[in-house]
């Protein structure tokens, strides 16, 4: 279906699996932690430090941050890099950040040990050859008015180039609806099942936009069948330089966490 050569079910039936340092993608389940942006070196050590203690295993921050608006915060660059790099060694977690130009794509791979593609260069061509080009795995976002076959199409570029770690996102689509930032479809991580051999996880904290909503937002994609989550964890959300609505604290971070593995638990019951 949708003419994937690479990544549909048709081309390999068995689920993808790969390494990313002690983690097997595909197969342990993936909780992608840590601020929306890297704002200073003890802000991201702190937030790494959160994340560890509550069982994430991997650590998410931009270094480099597309806005709608020009005037507001972008990110620190390469410092910003560098501080991941320091919190993740120090922590034990392996790095996951957003590239946004083929300019960058090199120098952020020294850095990160997954390259995320955002929802807004889902379609930027250029940049998906690049990393598919780069050695690294790719955290493909959703673009927000993106149809599962423009998505699907999307990976293919990636892996046309040799590259074929490729991990899903659905981080939301744009709706008629806006009391929450997008509408979080879920039933895109049952089709993405359907459709493709390629791990998928979920981001509901840019599909809600609202911190309150992230805990049942992440219970129901692991009942959906999610392999993993994205959450933006900050140590104090009120006073974040970006997206400061939709990240948890230390507190609610600690609490979720531990609902996330008794409903894992019981979502493998149910299959036994």
């Amino acid at each position: 279906m949708y003419g994937l050569k690479l990544a549909g079910l048709e081309a390999q039936e068995k689920r993808t699996e790969f390494k990313v340092s002690d983690i097997t993608v595909g197969r342990d389940f993936l909780v992608i932690a840590g601020p929306c942006s890297v704002e200073s070196e003890e802000q991201v050590m702190k937030a790494a430090e959160i994340v560890k203690k509550a069982g994430a295993n991997m650590l998410r921050g931009g270094a480099y941050k597309p806005r709608t608006s020009p005037y507001s915060f972008q990110g620190l660059g390469r410092v910003g890099l560098q501080y991941l790099k320091k919190a993740g060694d120090a922590f034990g977690l392996p790095i996951v950040t957003e590239v946004t130009d083929t300019r960058d794509v090199f120098l952020i791979s020294e850095y990160a040990d997954v390259l995320q593609i955002g929802t807004r260069n889902m379609q930027n061509y250029s940049l998906l050859v690049e990393v598919g080009r780069c050695g690294r795995p790719v955290l493909l976002k959703r673009g927000m008015n993106a149809t599962i076959e423009e998505w699907l199409n999307c990976a293919e570029y990636i892996m046309k180039e040799g590259n074929h770690d490729v991990i899903l996102c659905e981080r939301g689509i744009r709706t008629v609806e806006t009391y929450t930032r997008n509408t979080l479809d879920l039933s895109a991580v049952a089709a993405l099942k359907e459709l493709t051999h390629l791990p998928v996880v979920v981001d509901p904290s840019h599909a809600t936009g609202r911190a309150e909503m992230i805990g049942p937002m992440s219970l129901s994609a692991v009942m959906a069948g999610c392999d993993g989550l994205e959450i933006e964890v900050h140590p104090s959300p009120k006073d974040a330089l970006s997206d400061s609505a939709q990240q948890l604290d230390e507190e609610g971070f600690d609490a979720l966490m531990e609902k996330v593995r008794r409903t894992i638990k019981f979502r493998e019951s149910l299959y036994e």
